[in-house]
């Protein structure tokens, strides 16, 4: 009989507490499968098969080196554990606990029920921070910390040989998409991982705190490794425990040799937390993927969509020169840094109007480290839906002239615009008309306006408001061990929570 090693996204040997539990057991089968169901789903798209493709090389090389490669089957879960259970008989199955979409959560359940009727257990690992079944956020903080500083697991040192065929599939559906794979910013498996790691740790780091806002230096300034944190080439506890160790490293630097490195790395830290705090929302109420978050909120934009808007927002052709510009570029990129990402999703939801959902949908599949976990909770924070955070709209024209002031990202990104001066670039229509680049489709300051009124007013009139806000922020809430949320007591004395600054990507 065997161990099935079940990889999902934790696509590596090292620090994988499921393949190194599994080897302890028996004879192990590396297995990945390839849900074609899974990858029909809209937020998937071919930068993600991309991403997945290059992993999936190293992780077979690495195993291979091991004494197994991996095994990789195409078709559904369960039909494929029930035909390797019949020709092998299958011990054990282990993975980490997977936290993310509704297609994942469903097919688990299918899963589980099959094991159940084979009387096959399913060990599962926790993956990172999140915690199964939780109770409140209580002492949430601390056992993070304590998850991180776990040793690191070894992999390995050798695997048997299990006879299985391997299947071949295709990860792309034409030429033009392997043309497109070498625009993107981060191209897949463990080796670059750890390159982003190692260079953004001793090099590109230092100055992260303040240059990750602007789309100009944040390619620079951030570690790139939100993609190689959802697929799982590189582990968050690796990556926690690689910035702690670099911390103290530069602890022991004499002060004036510290540099921006002690800010830059306790910002990076934090939001190391954050990506887990936010994931753990999901894991606690999945719902938030579909719903709004508080339910007061669900008649705010009851209008038809508006679907010319919506194709402009999702083309770069809004006639905001740094909405279109971001747009673009992570159209071609599948990355964007978070400011960036907030103000695509505070535009389409103020100034544009539109219900969250389908902007989310798209912007997943645009972004290669699409987290479900973050990109819900946070669309819904930069919606206005959460109904605990403050209410934030980004001014495009503000946010252009503050990050990008003489228009270099734009002229990139919006060739139409390269003609243009600083001074004009950032509000083209006042200048004149631009008969390659559209006008802008609705006027800021009004749509600004009439969105803050509108949630203001809810907030202020709706009696049901506060009460539902303060079981959300219990359920929720972010807080520190022992202590009373002084979100609680913010929402209890009617007053806003600040939205969190950075949580994703790093």
């Amino acid at each position: 009989m065997i161990n099935v090693v079940w990889f999902k996204r934790d696509l590596r040997v090292h620090d994988n507490e499921a393949l190194t539990s599994a080897a302890k057991d028996g004879p192990v089968l590396p297995l990945y499968i390839y849900e074609p169901s899974l990858w029909e789903q809209e937020e998937m798209s071919f930068t993600k098969r991309a991403f997945l493709r290059v992993s999936l090389e190293e992780l077979n090389l690495a195993l291979k080196e091991l004494g197994q490669g991996l095994i990789i089957k195409k078709g559904n879960a369960v039909d494929i554990l029930d035909n390797l259970n019949k020709r092998h008989g299958i011990r054990g199955l282990y993975s980490h606990q997977e936290t993310w979409n509704g297609w994942t959560y469903k097919r688990d359940l299918e899963v589980r029920r099959w094991l159940k009727s084979k009387g096959i257990r399913w060990h599962e690992s926790r993956q990172n921070g999140v915690i199964r079944s939780l109770k409140d956020r209580n002492g949430w903080a601390k056992n993070w910390q304590s998850q991180m500083t776990v040793p690191l697991f070894k992999a390995p040192q050798t695997l048997d040989k299990v006879g299985e065929k391997t299947d071949k599939i295709d990860l792309f559906n034409n030429k033009l998409e392997h043309n497109l794979e070498t625009q993107m910013l981060a191209k897949g498996g463990r080796k670059e991982g750890l390159s982003f790691l190692h260079n953004f740790l001793n090099i590109r780091g230092e100055n992260y705190t303040k240059q990750m806002s602007s789309p100009l230096t944040a390619v620079d300034s951030c570690s790139l490794l939100s993609s190689h944190l959802a697929y799982g080439t590189v582990s968050i506890r690796e990556t926690f425990q690689a910035a702690q160790s670099r911390k103290r490293e530069i602890q022991s630097f004499e002060k004036l040799d510290r540099g921006n490195w002690p800010s830059a790395l306790n910002s990076f830290l934090g939001r190391l937390r954050w990506h887990c705090h936010f994931i753990q929302k999901l894991e606690d109420e999945p719902r938030i993927e579909f719903e709004n978050m508080h339910p007061v909120y669900d008649n705010l934009r009851s209008e038809k969509f508006n679907e010319d808007y919506f194709l402009a927002w999702k083309t770069g052709n809004t006639g905001y020169p740094m909405i279109d510009a971001c747009m673009r570029s992570l159209i071609h990129t599948g990355w964007l840094n978070f400011r960036m990402r907030a103000m695509l999703v505070s535009f389409s939801s103020y100034h544009l109007w539109l219900h969250w959902r389908l902007p989310a949908t798209y912007l997943a599949s645009l972004f290669v480290d699409f987290e479900p976990g973050i990109h819900f909770s946070q669309m819904q924070m930069q919606s206005g839906t959460t109904g605990i955070n403050s209410i934030r709209i980004y001014n495009p024209v503000k946010q252009s002239r503050d990050h990008d002031p003489d228009g270099i990202f734009i002229k990139k990104w919006v060739p139409e615009l390269a003609h243009l001066a600083p001074s004009e670039i950032h509000e083209p229509w006042l200048r004149c008309r631009i008969k390659s680049y559209p006008v802008p489709i609705i006027q800021e300051k009004v749509a600004r306006k009439k969105a803050a009124d509108l949630l203001y007013g809810l907030r202020k009139n709706n009696t049901q408001h506060n009460k539902i806000s303060k079981e959300i922020v219990n359920k929720h809430g972010s807080r520190k061990s022992g202590l009373r949320s002084r979100t609680v007591d913010k929402i209890k004395n009617h007053q806003s929570i600040k939205p969190t600054q950075l949580t994703f990507p790093v």
